[in-house]
């Protein structure tokens, strides 16, 4: 039987926090300053972050008698009787106070004004469930995540390792893309509890406007997601568009079965929402590692880890290294193709030189 605590993190969302990150430090990378230390601690405040949401929306449902046993989502370990309602409380404020340590770490990357960022970041961890407008319940929740799931950890982990806004109006449009992936999981967490929520009086998005509409939003947030980075896609060899003609293909997918299924059948679909935002992300990594700029400094990367070599030679390895792997990548993008859709879907290697 899976540990009580880690069912109540939601390990299947927690991909969406992450995707975030991904995303920032591709930016970075393309910009040739990428640097793992920010990075990482990007990444670790942002699990922690959405961590304590987890467990304080679980909580607070409880509390304000939001939930019921046997519900069709995520086991509610509160509920269920599995966590004692003070433990949970107390476990939410622990990994707030985590998050806020690896906060203040960020400052020595970065600089005061980050502080109300990150008030504003814990704040929402409570107030999506929580306070005297809990957004969950107003249909905000969406919203909410296209800010602070999309455009606040794309942004600012770029600006942690870089320490500029070069291409800002790009870096936007990726920003903003990211959290209508990251919404859309929300929209599945949503359409899968609508009778619920609805009974408890949590009016989400699904709830006020209806399956149908939701579903169709779902859609056109993944296609729309796409249509918005043109401007990067235009900044790229023509070989990065795989990766977002396979991320349709996967969420083409994925939306065909949203359409027709119901209750705890969805909670698959949660996840594969979350793994193709990741999938997305990582993809994009890998673009930006192939594309970044070769007449720029990088710090804490290659370089350090070779400092008996020069910085051409440090380059190539790196290149060697990433084209030795991008078949395997690639290799990856036709089988989950396949495993989604049922489709071979045929990608050319940027690496191919034939």
């Amino acid at each position: 039987m899976r540990n009580k605590w880690v069912e109540a993190m939601r390990l299947r969302t927690l991909p969406v926090s992450a995707a975030g990150v991904v995303a920032g430090c591709g930016c970075a990378v393309w910009q040739g300053k990428f640097s793992t230390i920010p990075a990482l601690l990007c990444l670790l405040f942002a699990l922690s972050a959405q961590i304590a949401a987890n467990f304080g929306n679980e909580y607070y449902d409880f509390k304000n008698g939001l939930d019921r046993k046997g519900r069709a989502g995520f086991r509610r370990g509160v509920t269920e009787g599995d966590i004692r309602p003070q433990a949970m409380r107390r476990a939410t404020f622990i990994m707030l106070g985590i998050a806020a340590v690896l906060g203040c770490a960020l400052l020595i990357y970065g600089s005061l004004w980050l502080i109300p960022i990150g008030v504003a970041i814990l704040l929402f961890a409570l107030a999506y469930s929580t306070g005297p407008y809990p957004l969950s319940h107003h249909g905000l929740g969406d919203l909410a995540v296209v800010v602070f799931f999309g455009i606040v950890p794309v942004t600012l982990t770029c600006y942690l390792q870089t320490e500029e806004w070069i291409r800002m109006p790009i870096l936007l449009t990726v920003s903003v893309s990211i959290g209508l992936l990251a919404a859309n999981v929300l929209i599945v967490n949503n359409y899968r509890d609508m009778e619920d929520d609805a009974a408890a009086g949590k009016h989400t998005t699904v709830v006020i406007f209806g399956r149908p509409i939701m579903s169709t939003a779902y859609l056109i947030s993944g296609i729309g997601a796409m249509l918005l980075m043109t401007p990067l896609w235009t900044n790229l060899p023509w070989e990065a568009l795989s990766v977002p003609l396979i991320y349709l293909v996967l969420h083409t997918a994925t939306w065909r079965k949203l359409i027709h299924r119901r209750g705890a059948s969805l909670n698959p679909l949660l996840g594969r929402t979350a793994f193709n935002l990741l999938f997305f992300t990582l993809s994009l990594l890998v673009v930006f590692i192939l594309c970044r700029p070769q007449n720029t400094q990088t710090k804490n990367t290659v370089e350090d880890m070779f400092k008996s070599a020069n910085l051409t030679e440090a380059r190539t390895i790196v290149d060697i290294y990433v084209k030795q792997h991008i078949s395997t990548v690639l290799g990856i993008y036709k089988k989950v193709s396949y495993a989604a859709t049922g489709v071979v879907v045929e990608v050319t290697d940027p690496t191919d030189n034939k």
